[in-house]
């Protein structure tokens, strides 16, 4: 079975990477530089083979080039978006990524909200979201629109329960924070914040995540159980039973929060 590592990167990122010891391979998602990526495949021994990119930001593409150059043969995947200026294999909504070695297949799910192009790779019980979804949280909304997030988030949930989810950063505590000032209550919420705070003061992770556990606990993926007066409306706003109006008044929420 492939091992798959979170590579600490930049000031708070994760480059994920899935290696494989019977083919010597190795996989690599969103590499926002190379170095911590050379340094684990010369710890396990294996060559890099694929580079899978969800969205252009340099602190998920930076480290791509110098990698390729090391590695001339190792597939790039990305999605179809003019600023990403690489050489690369483009993939699209409903495209399916088949890779012998490592062994791993994935699809392709368009999650547009955090930027127009962002793409998840979803497969072999792994989704890579990029800043799409967060552990407790989602990403900010910076080229489109509440209604493009929500449908991204709502689809994204509906994957299997067991799913891991690798997302880009180390936001778990940070999330959790605000998650619980609107959900005070959420007893499962209560027990992910414990658990992460243990994992960070050993040094470790809090990712990846599971999809059940997000639902039960993401504010994000909980616009319709979140109790009314709980809802942080702008100044001024008129409350709404809209879903989209809901997560709105959230993201806009969080996008005022101290953490």
């Amino acid at each position: 079975m492939p091992l798959l590592r979170a590579l600490p990167a930049l000031r708070d990122n994760y480059i994920w990477m899935l290696s494989d010891s019977v083919s010597g391979t190795a996989l690599v998602v969103d590499p926002g530089e190379a170095e911590p990526v050379l340094r684990a495949l010369a710890e396990e021994g294996r060559a890099l083979s694929a580079i899978l990119l969800t969205h252009h930001h340099a602190d998920h593409i930076g480290g791509t080039a110098e990698l390729a150059a090391q590695y001339p043969d190792a597939t790039i995947y990305a999605p179809f978006d003019e600023r990403i200026h690489l050489a690369a294999t483009r993939v699209a909504d409903g495209d399916a990524i088949d890779l012998p070695a490592p062994g791993a297949h994935f699809e392709v799910i368009e999650v547009h909200g955090h930027t127009r192009s962002h793409i998840a790779y979803h497969g072999d019980g792994l989704l890579f979201c990029g800043d799409t979804l967060f552990s407790l949280g989602c990403g900010r909304i910076f080229e489109g629109t509440p209604e493009q997030m929500l449908a991204s988030l709502d689809r994204l949930a509906r994957l299997p329960g067991e799913t891991r989810v690798c997302c880009g950063h180390e936001y778990t505590l940070a999330n959790a924070d605000f998650a619980i000032s609107v959900e005070p209550g959420n007893v499962a919420l209560q027990s992910r914040m414990q658990a992460a705070r243990a994992q960070r003061e050993c040094g470790e992770p809090t990712l990846p995540a599971r999809l059940s556990d997000e639902r039960a606990a993401n504010p994000f993926l909980r616009v319709d159980a979140i109790a009314d007066e709980r809802i942080p409306w702008p100044t001024g706003a008129t409350p709404s039973r809209r879903r989209v109006d809901r997560f709105a008044a959230l993201r806009l929420a969080k996008d005022h929060s101290p953490a």
